[in-house]
């Protein structure tokens, strides 16, 4: 049985800046958005996703996914971290720091 380490749960994040000035640029940006959270990832602030990942091949799986949707204009990055560096984010929330809320363990059923 494996353990569950800190530096082998990862975290992707996708950052994203799109054009939404036409109505078809927004119909692209709702759409990306959406895919995304059809893939499990969950909004940590505008235009900041998130997912949590149990190991780093299901991590890849995952960039490979958002690869796959990428919209022509506008600009997206991936980032992929480890629970340990995730864990060591320092959140405030004005001049107040917020502590972030544990992971909850994700279950997936085959």
């Amino acid at each position: 049985m494996q353990r569950f380490s800190e530096y082998r749960i990862m975290w992707v994040l996708v950052l994203f800046d799109l054009p939404t000035e036409t109505k078809k640029q927004r119909k692209i940006y709702s759409d990306f958005r959406k895919k995304l959270l059809l893939d499990g990832f969950t909004m940590f602030q505008f235009s900041i996703y998130l997912r949590h990942c149990p190991s780093a091949e299901n991590a890849d799986v995952h960039i490979k996914r958002v690869k796959s949707i990428l919209p022509e204009l506008g600009q997206v990055g991936i980032l992929r971290i480890t629970d340990k560096q995730f864990g060591d984010m320092e959140l405030y929330i004005g001049t107040k720091p917020k502590s972030l809320n544990p992971p909850t363990q994700q279950l997936e059923l085959f």
